[in-house]
C-alpha cells in the first residue's frame, strides 16, 4: 500500500510538470533571461569554439585566433613569435617593433605591427631592420628604439656580431627613415663600449629620447662593468656627429643579475622612472625625483612571463608593452621558458605615492560583454578546506574569456583558480593566492611545480576584487595592485574551479564574460 501511494504521488508530480509546461531543462533561464543581480542577459554560444576534438595542447594552440595577444602569422608551417618589443607612438598609432623569432625572420630581425587600440593589429610582412645575411657586425639585429628628430626617424639598434672574431661583440648601430615604416641602415656609424667599462661584449638595447630645447638625443644603453650589470647614458648631437659618454646612471643591486635588458626611462607626473628586465628574471622599476637618477630601490612588476616590456604613452594613458613567454613545448608540465611568445600590453598606473602598478587595458576589457552562465547556480560560493585541496567547479575556459569576482578569507592557506588539464586533479594548473607568503603564483601539477610568482599583500577578513583575462593560452591575473602573466596550454573547453586548502574563502560577485563580435 505504501509503494502504491508513492507511485501515485510521482504520477501527480509528472502531470503537474506537463500541465505547467515545466521540466528540469526548462527550469534553467533562457539565453535572454536577465540575471536578478545584474541587468544583463546571458550570451549563449557566442564565439564558442568546440575543443572536444582537439585533445593535445599543441592542437589547441594551433586553433587559437589571437587578437589582443598578437602573434605573427604562420610562415609556411612554422609559427614565429614576438621577441623584445620597441614601441613608438605617433598620431593615434602605436608602432610595435619587435624581434621576430622564427618563421621567415633571419636571426630574429626587427619587424613591425601597428595598432590603434591594442585590439586589432596590422602586421608588416617585410623586416624593418634585417639582420645582415652576409654576416658582419649586425649578423644578429638586437633590441633598440625609434625616435623622431625634426622630420627624420632614427632607429638605434644593437648590432650583435656574427662571429667571435670581431673586436666588439656588440655595438650600437643606426638606421634612418623618412617614415616610421621604412628605414635604411647607416654605414660607418656606431657607438662602441667606453674603455672604462673594461669589456667589449655586453653593450646593447639603446633607448633614445630627443630634447627639442637642447637639440640633443639622450641614449641609454645596458652594459656590464666588472661583471656587474649597469645602465649607461650618452648625449648625442642631433646631427649625430658628437657623441658624449655621460657615465653610469644605474647599477644592479641584486648580485645575481648579469644584464638589465631593454631599459627605458620616462616621466609620469612629478616622478622619473627607470624600467628594465633583469636577465632571466622579471620586469623591474626604480623611481627618482630627477631625470636619470639617482634612483631608489628597484621593485618588481609582474612575474617572469611578462618580459622585455617598454613603456609607451599618449596624452591620456601610459602602457607597458612586452611579450608573454611560451613553453618550449605546449605539452610541457614543468617549464614555461621559451624565448619569445605573444605580444602583451598592460596599462601603467601611477599611485599617489609614485609607486607603479600594472592594470588591464580598458579597450581590451570593453570587448568582453557577453555574460556566460556559471557552473554554480548563484554568483557566490564558499570554499572551505583543511589540509587537502577542495575544488568547486565555477567557470569554463573558452578560447577567450574574462573572469571577475571578489573574495574574503579567514585562514592562512592557499586558494585561487584551478584549470583542468587532463581530467586528473594531480595535473591541475593553478593560479594561486598564498596570503601567508604574500605571493601570487602560477603552479603546475596541483601546486608541486612553481612556474612564476609576484608579490601581493593581503589581510584576512578584508574583501578584495580580482580580474582574470585569458585569450588562447595567454592569461593575466590582476589582484590588489599585483599582476601575474601566465601561460596555460591545454585547458580550453574544460572547467575552471575555485579551490582552497587550509582556508575558508567566500567568493562573491562571480562573473564570466566572452568577447562578442
Amino acid at each position: 500500500m505504501k509503494m502504491k501511494l508513492c507511485t501515485v504521488l510521482a504520477l501527480l508530480c509528472v502531470l503537474c510538470l506537463v500541465l505547467t509546461g515545466c521540466s528540469s531543462r526548462d527550469a534553467a533561464p533562457a539565453a535572454t533571461d536577465v540575471p536578478k543581480e545584474q541587468g544583463e542577459p546571458f550570451a549563449e554560444g557566442v564565439g564558442d569554439k568546440d575543443f572536444s576534438a582537439l585533445r593535445t595542447p599543441g592542437s589547441q594552440e594551433a586553433a587559437y585566433e589571437y587578437r589582443s595577444f598578437f602573434q605573427p602569422a604562420i610562415d609556411g608551417i612554422r609559427q614565429p613569435y614576438v621577441g623584445d618589443t620597441m614601441p613608438y607612438y605617433e598620431d593615434g598609432t602605436y608602432y610595435i617593433y619587435y624581434l621576430k623569432e622564427g618563421g621567415d625572420s633571419y636571426n630574429h630581425s626587427i619587424y613591425l605591427a601597428t595598432t590603434k587600440d591594442f585590439i586589432t593589429y596590422t602586421e608588416y610582412d617585410d623586416p624593418i631592420v634585417e639582420s645582415s645575411r652576409s654576416g658582419g657586425q649586425d649578423g644578429w639585429a638586437g633590441t633598440g628604439s625609434v625616435v623622431k628628430v625634426k622630420d627624420e626617424y632614427l632607429f638605434f639598434y644593437t648590432g650583435h656580431a656574427s662571429a667571435d672574431t670581431y673586436e666588439y661583440m656588440e655595438k650600437i648601430m643606426l638606421a634612418r627613415g623618412s617614415s616610421p615604416t621604412h628605414f635604411e641602415k647607416v654605414e660607418d656609424w656606431a657607438i662602441t663600449p667606453d674603455s672604462s667599462l673594461g669589456q667589449k661584449r655586453d653593450f646593447r638595447d639603446p633607448q633614445a629620447y630627443y630634447d627639442e630645447a637642447s637639440d640633443t638625443i639622450t641614449l641609454t644603453v645596458t652594459a656590464s662593468q666588472g661583471g656587474i650589470a649597469r645602465i649607461l647614458k650618452y648625449t648625442l648631437s642631433s646631427d649625430l656627429k658628437n657623441i658624449t659618454y655621460d657615465g653610469i646612471i644605474f647599477t644592479n643591486a641584486v648580485g645575481s643579475f648579469w644584464n638589465l635588458e631593454c631599459s627605458d626611462t620616462f616621466r609620469l607626473g612629478e616622478k622619473y622612472y627607470l624600467t628594465y628586465s633583469a636577465q632571466d628574471d622579471t620586469l623591474w622599476y626604480a623611481m627618482s625625483d630627477t631625470p636619470y637618477g639617482p634612483y631608489g630601490e628597484a621593485r618588481r612588476l609582474d612575474g617572469k612571463l611578462f618580459y622585455a616590456a617598454k613603456h609607451v604613452e599618449t596624452p591620456e594613458a601610459a602602457f607597458m608593452v612586452g611579450w608573454a613567454r611560451r613553453s618550449e613545448s605546449p605539452s610541457s608540465t614543468s617549464e614555461v621558458s621559451g624565448w619569445g611568445g605573444n605580444l602583451a600590453v598592460q596599462k601603467l598606473v601611477q599611485k599617489e605615492n609614485g609607486d607603479l602598478e600594472l592594470a588591464p587595458v580598458d579597450a581590451v576589457m570593453n570587448q568582453y560583454t557577453g555574460r556566460r552562465r556559471l557552473a554554480v547556480e548563484e554568483d557566490a560560493l564558499q570554499v572551505a578546506a583543511g589540509a587537502r585541496y577542495n575544488y568547486h567547479e565555477a567557470f569554463t575556459a573558452y578560447e577567450s574569456f574574462l573572469l571577475k569576482g571578489k573574495f574574503t578569507y579567514t585562514g592562512k592557506g592557499c586558494f585561487g583558480l584551478a584549470f583542468d588539464y587532463n581530467g586528473q586533479p594531480g595535473s591541475y594548473k593553478l593560479i594561486t593566492v598564498d596570503p601567508t607568503a604574500g605571493k601570487l603564483q602560477l603552479q603546475f601539477n596541483e601546486g608541486s611545480t612553481l612556474i612564476t610568482e609576484t608579490d601581493v599583500l593581503l589581510e584576512a577578513g578584508k574583501e578584495y576584487a580580482f580580474t582574470y583575462l585569458q585569450e588562447g593560452s595567454v592569461g593575466i591575473f590582476w589582484l590588489n595592485g599585483a599582476s601575474l602573466t601566465v601561460r596555460l596550454y591545454g585547458v580550453s573547453g574544460k572547467p575552471v574551479r575555485l579551490y582552497a586548502e587550509s582556508n575558508t574563502v567566500s567568493f562573491t560577485d562571480l562573473r564570466e564574460y566572452t568577447r562578442q563580435e
